[in-house]
């Protein structure tokens, strides 16, 4: 009564259900490591923030790529902002996560001639986008600054396109390499969120950037179990269709029992 799994159907049906397990069974391994992933960064970044402040030119210089363990090091920075080398970088949302503006991109020049990418915070976009954006202006003299060390923003971790042909001072990406031939100065690698200035700016500022909160990792380890669920469940529903074909198959009557209906016989015509 199985010798119907021989046929073209059931050679098929069966075929593609144990192609997809093996699939299904990876995807739910791929989501599971990107649930540790965002816990393992989550982790870094809890530690980090807690950590106490360090120099800035102790974890990064020029052509230093900032490593994921540096992630949102709280540093600190003594220097003067090169205001006529400032810059935005376009389509950054404010902390409400609605707004659109931009950051505002200040160097800092250090006590050795070499200057750090500095975030400023977040402004308004205004009504011209074509044209530098009204800063508020930064402020002037030595200054002490305590912020989060960032690596350079690239296409691949942030998604964010670098287009060319922006207006002038205008970027796309804060990465240290992509606009070094835009400062005087040498940069150093990665930048920094502004948390604290003193002395303490007078007049407005931009919006400063918030702390980073938690990465949320608990819609992968869904997606893990899910994907599982799904190959545990194929053999389970081919079961299920053999027993019902089974069943279907011993309830049909035998081709050629009689139990066909009779034909109905021809009435002769009058």
């Amino acid at each position: 009564m199985y010798r119907f799994l021989l046929s073209r159907q059931w050679v098929i049906l069966t075929l593609i259900g144990l192609l997809v397990m093996p699939a299904m069974y990876k995807l739910g391994f791929w989501q599971l490591h990107r649930h540790d992933r965002k816990e393992a960064t989550n982790h870094v970044i809890d530690r980090n923030l807690a950590d106490p402040a360090v120099p800035v030119e102790s974890l990064t210089g020029p052509g230093r790529t900032v490593p994921s363990s540096y992630l949102y090091r709280t540093v600190t920075l003594r220097g003067h902002y090169d205001t006529a080398h400032e810059m935005v970088a376009r389509q950054r949302t404010a902390a409400d996560g609605d707004s659109i503006g931009y950051h505002v991109i200040t160097p800092l020049v250090l006590a050795d001639g070499r200057a750090v990418l500095v975030n400023r915070g977040w402004i308004a976009a205004g009504d011209d986008l074509t044209t530098f954006p009204k800063v508020p202006k930064a402020p002037s003299g030595e200054l002490t600054l305590t912020g989060r060390l960032r690596p350079d923003e690239t296409t691949a971790a942030t998604g964010i396109r670098n287009r060319a042909g922006l207006p002038d001072r205008q970027i796309s990406l804060i990465n240290s390499t992509l606009v070094a031939k835009q400062v005087p100065e040498t940069l150093v690698g990665g930048y920094v969120e502004l948390a604290t200035t003193a002395p303490k700016p007078s007049g407005a500022q931009p919006e400063l950037i918030p702390e980073p909160g938690d990465i949320s990792s608990a819609l992968n380890m869904g997606y893990a179990i899910q994907w599982w669920l799904f190959t545990a469940m194929v053999p389970v529903g081919w079961v299920i269709l053999v027993r019902r074909e089974r069943r279907e198959r011993l309830a049909a009557p035998p081709a050629g029992s009689g139990t066909e209906a009779e034909p109905v016989p021809a009435v002769a015509s009058p």
